[in-house]
């Protein structure tokens, strides 16, 4: 792949606009244990070697990638993880590309899904699949995860913290209006339907919100298969066009402005901001990443219910698509860090701690032997909620507009998509004009991005 400074500074750059910087918090100590020695039988280089890792996990997510790194610390004395939470998924990017400019980057960094091509172009990475010399099963990801972070049949970074978009409902609002809360909508229609006899019984004063409105609205692309950019979306070569302002794209906004302005839609603002409404029992429906699971379910004081995205009818079924991070080792690291980010990969990657780390946040688990280790073990019969994503996610078709978008400077582009949908749905813009003034925006940004990497 070829090295392409040009792109990653653009993309500083951009980021740097869109993205407020916070100061990162600072790191955990150092400090490790050892049995007591004479200093001038230790020498220095026998400390451990230091892995540094940015994520951009807070609250109980924080507490449990602190946990995954002090138990993999505790297997052996060769390698330190330090992981470090140094804001949000944006924030933390940008301090990643500032970092390895300035020549002091991580060694290990999570990225989000929209920052996958940025880092594929980057020439600042060491793609994963050169480290493995067949210690790790490919095969046993995920295949809908393995697919979008691999070029070519290559995978190029860790998979992590897997999501998907899907359907949140309160049980007990169904309740109180009469319907079975077994049953949850399985069509746009029936979001409206349901929402409406919810709010008539006066269990709620609104019908649904989301989070990530502009992630969403990709979800409804790819789950009735429609491309959302060109080059199959960004996979066989980068995307110059997008297909926002589409008939589709439009048909959505279209339903989503109407039933805003009967008061169905109730606009909840961006990422996660959506949830502390749903969890109050404003509305009966939230559309929110997997990974606000373990979050949702330790806070509700109503029974909680998960269901696959609804869908419009007269649409090829497609799939919905990754979200979340993938861990990236940076090429700066040395001989002796890049082995020991190895060695943390394949702890992650262990059957034990991806159940651990489903079981702690929500995401699904990235291995289908987990997946069945959990099956086998009861979990999802306990903890049915859990299952609903990874069910979702493996019921659709693989095909390029299934399998997820990658785009240069995917970041601006999500927040000039986010910026339309407000304009219509809060601000009653006309949905085509709102997505053609976005198209065209996001487009310029496309294909300066794309006359930077010829």
């Amino acid at each position: 792949m070829k090295v392409r400074h040009l792109v990653f500074s653009l993309f500083l750059a951009v980021t740097l606009i869109f993205s407020a910087c916070t100061p990162a918090a600072p790191a955990p100590s150092s400090d490790v244990e050892t049995a007591p020695t004479q200093a001038q039988e230790e020498p220095a280089a026998s400390s451990p070697a230091q892995i540094t890792f940015w994520h951009a996990m807070s609250g109980s997510r924080e507490e449990v990638i602190n946990g995954l790194a002090e138990r993999f610390n505790q297997t052996q004395t060769q390698y330190q993880v330090i992981p470090e939470y140094t804001g949000s998924y944006a924030e933390t990017l940008t301090k990643a590309l500032a970092a390895y400019r300035s020549g002091t980057p991580p060694t290990i960094v999570q990225v989000y899904e929209v920052g996958t091509r940025t880092m594929l172009d980057s020439g600042a990475i060491i793609p994963v699949h050169t480290l493995n010399k067949g210690e790790v099963d490919w095969a046993d990801i995920v295949q809908p995860i393995m697919k979008y972070y691999s070029v070519d049949g290559q995978l190029y970074c860790m998979p992590f913290n897997s999501s998907t978009a899907m359907l949140y409902y309160n049980k007990d609002m169904f309740v109180a209006a009469g319907l079975d809360p077994e049953k949850p909508p399985k069509t746009w229609a029936e979001v409206e339907e349901y929402s409406m006899k919810i709010m008539e019984a006066g269990a709620a004063t609104g019908g649904f919100s989301m989070g990530w409105p502009a992630w969403i609205m990709e979800q409804m692309f790819a789950t009735h298969n429609q491309l959302f950019a060109n080059q199959d979306n960004g996979r066989s070569g980068l995307a110059t066009e997008l297909y926002l302002n589409s008939d589709f794209g439009v048909k959505v906004l279209t339903e989503w402005k109407r039933m805003a302005e009967e008061g169905v839609l109730v606009y909840g603002g961006r990422e996660y901001a959506a949830n502390d409404p749903f969890l109050a029992k404003q509305f009966p429906f939230l559309f929110q990443s997997t990974s606000s699971l373990g979050g949702i379910l330790k806070s509700a004081e109503f029974e909680v219910g998960t269901a696959f995205l609804p869908r419009f009818e007269g649409y090829e079924m497609g799939n919905s698509v990754v979200g979340g991070g993938c861990l990236w080792l940076m090429d700066k690291a040395t001989p002796e860090q890049q082995a020991g980010a190895w060695e943390f990969f394949k702890y992650i990657n262990s059957v034990d701690e991806t159940i651990a780390w489903h079981k702690g946040t929500g995401y699904f688990p990235a291995t289908n032997t987990a997946y069945e280790k959990l099956k086998s073990d009861g979990w999802f019969e306990e903890e049915p909620n859990h299952v609903t994503a990874f069910d979702q996610i493996l019921s659709g078709i693989d095909s390029p507009a299934a399998n997820g978008v990658l785009l240069g400077n995917f970041v601006q582009i999500r927040d000039i998509v986010g910026a339309a949908i407000e304009e219509s749905v809060v601000n009653g813009v006309d949905p085509k004009t709102a997505l053609d003034k976005a198209t065209a925006e996001a487009n310029q940004v496309l294909q300066d991005y794309a006359a930077l990497n010829q």
